[in-house]
């Protein structure tokens, strides 16, 4: 019998796929997100696919959609949305864990309490672990360590695991105490100038667009429209060399007529893919200008989205266009999901293990009375 997953926050099921893969039956998925929920339910028929928002949903809701009792779970995995602790919001002040949206940080740590499985996985913005943030992390860490688990946690970047995008990404994963210290998996993929020992000179390279593209044929007489780059700065785009963007048109790289200060844009801002490299981060909610953008000056297609986000080709995405543009930016790429999941499934899962009834009686952290 396959070890027992629940999702939460799981948006398109880009993590869920990497837990199926990795070998555990994801028995309930949850998203608060309507079209993400008939994407969760196209492509996972047999998971049972909670749509609500989690703050409304008690815990032993979800154990009846999966069949399971408290303690019987296997492994609880999600990535809570946290806009507090993003890049940005850091830079437009935040409020940290006193943001109303941190709630979601707080409903996992609330779920994981009234589930008790044998570990976790939560995945999320590395601005978490910002120094800034370090209330946020204790809230975390201090909750975990009155429930039962060991936290280990550490900042990945996907490209290092076989993923063709570098996508910054902190993970922590819990496990109860009886257990061995979970050890991340050492990374499979190398960029080409990367100082390197005796390990790492040995990995490949890392999976470039082109290489992700692959068998990803066009037939077009004329780009179509949908994909065309208009607007005021669109037409600026083919002139910019792959992989590099707006500060192209900067008086610091002596172009003849610069028509931008030196990084007074955001980084993505006509940002163009090299074929030669790694996509930079797929966004979930993109203005007319922000990339990447394909090296024939372009938008991806969706095929091409879906190969840098590692979703299988024949995954079918419900919504209308901005809307999978956003379920394909905020998922965990599938590929690394699985990684992960495997290292869980190897480490901790498959490993004997009693639980033990004192711990099943545990009372809720005191940290999350006041929340």
């Amino acid at each position: 019998m396959r070890p027992k997953a629940i999702g939460l926050f799981s948006g398109a099921g880009g993590l869920d796929i990497g837990l199926e893969l990795a070998g555990f039956d994801v028995v309930v998925a949850l998203d608060f997100d309507h079209d993400s929920c008939e994407t969760l339910r196209k492509n996972f028929p047999n998971t049972a696919v909670l749509e609500g928002d989690i703050q409304d949903i008690p815990t032993s809701s979800i154990l009846e959609a999966g069949k399971l009792k408290e303690g019987e779970l296997d492994l609880l995995a999600g990535g809570p949305p946290c806009q507090p602790f993003s890049k940005s919001a850091f830079w437009n002040g935040s409020k940290g864990i006193d943001d109303p949206r941190a709630v979601t940080l707080k409903e996992y740590v609330r779920v994981l309490s009234e589930t008790q499985p044998k570990a976790f996985l939560l995945e999320n913005v590395f601005g978490l672990a910002y120094k800034n943030n370090s209330e946020a992390m204790d809230f975390l860490l201090d909750g975990f360590e009155e429930l039962g688990y060991h936290a280990h946690y550490k900042v990945l970047n996907t490209a290092n695991y076989g993923v063709p995008q570098t996508r910054e990404r902190l993970i922590i994963v819990g496990v109860r105490k009886e257990f061995k210290p979970f050890v991340f998996p050492e990374q499979t993929h190398r960029a080409k100038n990367e100082e390197t020992n005796l390990f790492t000179e040995q990995l490949p390279l890392h999976v470039t667009a082109a290489e992700a593209f692959e068998g990803l044929t066009h037939k077009w007489e004329e780009v179509p429209d949908e994909l065309k780059v208009r607007g005021k700065w669109g037409h600026l785009l083919k002139d910019i060399p792959a992989g590099e963007n707006y500060l192209f048109y900067t008086e610091k790289r002596d172009h003849p007529r610069p028509l931008f200060k030196w990084r007074s844009r955001y980084w993505t801002f006509l940002l163009k893919l090299s074929p030669d490299r790694p996509s930079w981060t797929i966004q979930a909610q993109p203005g007319p200008y922000v990339g990447p953008f394909h090296w024939e000056n372009r938008r991806l297609t969706l095929a091409e989205r879906k190969r840098i986000q590692t979703f299988p080709d024949d995954f079918v995405f419900i919504g209308k266009r901005g809307s999978v543009q956003r379920q394909i930016g905020n998922a965990v790429p599938a590929k690394f999901g699985q990684v992960l999941a495997k290292e869980i499934l190897r480490q901790v899962i498959d490993r004997p293990f009693s639980y033990p009834k004192a711990i099943r009686k545990i009372h809720r952290p005191k940290i999350l009375v006041a929340c």
